[in-house]
Formats: structure tokens, sequence, C-alpha cells
């Protein structure tokens, strides 16, 4: 009894050091790669254990590699995963850019991917180059009809500008600013719609590319829309601004014109008091010269004969122009 057990625990206990030993060393992709003819030593293995590196990771993509003929070490393949990068698009794109007889070194596309670039789709856009879309692009021209052009850049990856260069969101930026130039420099619509490749050539001659990660190989007016009339557009603006303008400055005047008369009609009410004033002090001022001897019975006599004609012929004239007014009046 006692040996059965013991037997027992001896079985449980190797299958765990077979476990161990198993996950430590993989012996199944250290035979494959020896069936493949790519020697990686069983303790280099081990080793990417003990780093925390998926040896599957690097060992497939060696494999595949040394299939294709291309000279890259199990050091290379493992410094670029342990520093973030993808192992198997690297490799992908090695052998296609061979395939392709497209010079790419491993440091240079270990860089591409690691500065955030799909290395393999930037291969196979210097094969197959992209169509980029530009949005509709609003220009005005000299005579300020409005066009809404839509264009196509057919662009190739460039391979050692990848690193640094400028993505497609610069390429299309600069196809607007050029559209936007060479539209507005038309004197009418017209010339542009009669020749949209116009267009196209003056862009191009422009360098669009300088800087970019991208070779523009085309660049064609997909559609051309006539928009809204912003010449007229902005004269209208314009005028209405100027009538507000002029109204504004219209009631200014107006309400200096109002206060001026205020101020007017303030004064002459202020006059007015003052001559209602005087006219008061008259009769003391006459009486105290008649006390004084200052002034005579017959000067004063004299004195309001004169006021007494001098109302009779305001009342005379007030009389005719009341006629006046009637016989008009009759007349109409």
């Amino acid at each position: 009894m006692e040996m059965l057990i013991g037997s027992g625990f001896f079985i449980i206990f190797a299958i765990i050091v077979a476990a161990v030993f198993l996950h430590f060393v993989p012996i199944g992709l250290w035979i494959s790669a020896l069936a493949a003819d790519v020697h990686v030593g069983i303790f280099t293995l081990i080793g990417m254990r003990m780093r925390r590196v998926p040896p599957a990771k690097i060992v497939m993509p060696l494999i595949k590699a040394n299939k294709a003929g291309l000279n890259v070490n199990v050091n290379q393949l493992e410094a670029h995963y342990l520093a973030g990068g993808n192992v198997d698009k690297v490799v992908d794109a090695l052998i296609a850019s061979q395939r392709a007889q497209i010079v790419l070194p491993f440091e240079r596309s270990a860089a591409i991917d690691l500065a955030g670039r799909d290395v393999l789709e930037a291969v196979q856009m210097s094969v197959n180059p992209k169509v980029i879309e530009t949005p509709v692009v609003s220009a005005v021209a000299k005579n300020g009809i409005e066009l809404k052009i839509k264009a196509r850049v057919t662009v190739r990856a460039n391979i050692d500008r990848l690193v640094g260069g400028a993505g497609e969101p610069t390429i299309i930026a600069r196809v607007g600013e050029g559209i936007v130039t060479t539209v507005g420099s038309s004197e009418k619509h017209t010339d542009v719609l009669e020749s949209p490749d116009d267009i196209s050539k003056t862009v191009l001659g422009k360098g669009l590319d300088a800087g970019t990660a991208f070779e523009i190989l085309s660049i064609d007016i997909a559609d051309v829309d006539v928009g809204r009339n912003i010449g007229a557009q902005l004269q209208t603006d314009q005028a209405e601004a100027d009538k507000r303008i002029a109204q504004a400055k219209a009631e200014e005047r107006r309400a200096m014109a109002v206060a001026r008369e205020q101020e007017m009609k303030a004064y002459t009410q202020e006059m007015e008091a003052k001559v209602v004033e005087a006219q008061a002090d008259v009769p003391h001022a006459m009486a105290e010269a008649l006390k004084n001897g200052k002034l005579g019975v017959m000067d004063y006599y004299n004195m309001m004969n004169v006021q007494s004609d001098t109302d009779m012929r305001n009342a005379i004239s007030r009389a005719g122009s009341s006629k006046k007014s009637v016989e008009r009046k009759e007349k109409a």
C-alpha cells in the first residue's frame, strides 16, 4: 500500500516536472525550426521564455524569412519585438519588397514599423499606387462665381521618406490649396469649366509631394459644380451694411436736430420770460420818471399815441392777412 502511494506521488511529481520543462523548453518549436533548416539553440528558446518573449513570435517569422532567402537573425527579431514592433509584419514587408525588387533593409523596415506606420501597406502601395479622394473644395473665380471641385490624387509610397514624412492629410490640404489658388487666378469660372485639366497641370507643377511620404503620380478632377454668386452676395451685403450706416448717421443727425430745437425752445422761453419781467418793470419806471420829473406829461401822451398807432397798424395787417387767406380758400 505504501509503495502504491509512493509511486503515485512520483508519477504526479514527474508530470509536474515535465509540464514545467515543456513550458520553458518549447521542444516542438525547436523541432520545427530544425526541420526548416533554421538553427535556433535550445538555450536561446529558454532565454526567450526568461525574457518573457513568446518564442513562436520570433521563430515562425524567422522560418518564413529563411525560406524567402532573407538575411535576418534571431537577435534582430527579438530586439524588434522587445521594442514594441510587429515582427511578423516586418518580415512580410521584407518578403514583399524582395519580390517587388524594392531595396528595403531590415533596419529601415523596423524603423518604419516603430514609427507607427504600416510597413507592409507601404510596400504594397509602392507596387500598387493608392487613390486619395479629396473632399469638396470650394473656390471662387475673379468674377465672383463659386466652384465646388472634387479631385482624385494617385500617390505611391516613397519608402525613403516614410520615416519623418508627412501623411495623407498633408497631401489633401496641399491639393486643396492648389485648387483654390488656380481657380482664384481665373478671370471667369467658365474658363475652369472649359478646361479643368489646367488645374491638374498647375497643381502638379507646384511639387506638392515635397516632404511627404508619398510621390504624387497624377491629379484628376472628378467633379466640378457651379455654386453661388459670391461676388453678388458680397456686394449685396456691402450695400446693406452701407444702408445701415447711412440710417444710423441720419438718425444721429435727427437726434442732434431735435436736441438743437429743444435748446432753442428753452432759450426762447427764457428770453420771453425776461421780456415779460422787463415789461412788468416799465410802469414802475415810468411812474418813477414822472415823479422825479424826468418824463413830462406830454411825453407820456405822445408815447401812448405812438403805441396806439402801432397797435392799430398791427390789427389792420392781421385783418388783411385773414382776408387774403379766406379768399384763397374760396378760390380753392
